[in-house]
């Protein structure tokens, strides 16, 4: 005699269905979405004692300290500010190296989640400018990879250690300008320019040296 079947059991079923409800309804209230895209001037002076739920930090060394951004050893970990950038943007920030290697880095359109697998390089998903990056070198524009082709470049000036520099980013449909304290530093005109989702936010950046950040304003334009 072949043994019986259990029952199919309506109390536990009904139990089962109802715990998985509850754990939908708790997964969706514990969602964090981004902050609102940002549509009018906004600004960020630093002057607080954590960074904030407007960033994500992808795993590097960014503190703040003495009222600014400040990042060491971060090894293309970026710290991406979590509010989407409009199409045409500029972007303004005081920055600044302690060390005589320079080596300032942020991207800009990029995806708001990459950075390098492990201590190493990393392709940006948006356009990245470094200032004396390679011990105090060159200075780069590029558009993904910054040891590719796809580049505007210059060897001077070199960074001077402790300067702060005023930067200004500006992005009109393919063409990303970027000035130095008022002066056009470098320019990349993209006929294949980085719009919509997984190129709408802004990171700052660092490889190794001390660095700091501070006074960024943002404007649609």
């Amino acid at each position: 005699m072949s043994p019986t079947r259990p029952l199919f059991d309506c109390r536990r079923a009904v139990g089962a269905a109802i715990s998985v409800a509850a754990l939908v309804m708790v997964s969706a209230s514990c969602k964090v979405d981004d902050p609102p895209p940002i549509s009018g001037v906004w600004s960020d002076d630093f002057e607080r004692k954590s960074i904030g739920r407007n960033y994500y930090n992808t795993g590097g060394g960014y503190e703040l300290k003495d009222g600014a951004l400040r990042a060491k050893e971060s090894f293309n970990h970026p710290l991406w500010l979590r509010k989407k950038l409009p199409r045409n943007v500029r972007v303004e920030f005081d920055a600044w190296s302690n060390s005589p290697d320079g080596d300032i880095k942020v991207e800009i359109y990029g995806d708001g989640s990459s950075h390098a697998s492990d201590k190493g390089q990393y392709t940006s998903s948006g356009y990245v400018l470094i200032m004396g990056g390679w011990s105090n070198s060159r200075s780069i524009l590029a558009r993904g990879n910054e040891h590719g082709k796809a580049l505007a470049q210059r060897d001077e000036p070199k960074v001077e250690p402790g300067r702060r520099y005023r930067w200004k980013i500006e992005r009109k449909d393919g063409l990303v300008e970027w000035w130095v304290d008022d002066q056009l530093f470098l320019k990349y005109d993209d006929r294949k320019p980085y719009f919509g989702a997984g190129h709408e936010y802004f990171g700052f950046n660092n490889w190794e040296v001390d660095v700091g950040f501070d006074n960024l304003l943002i404007t649609p334009l």
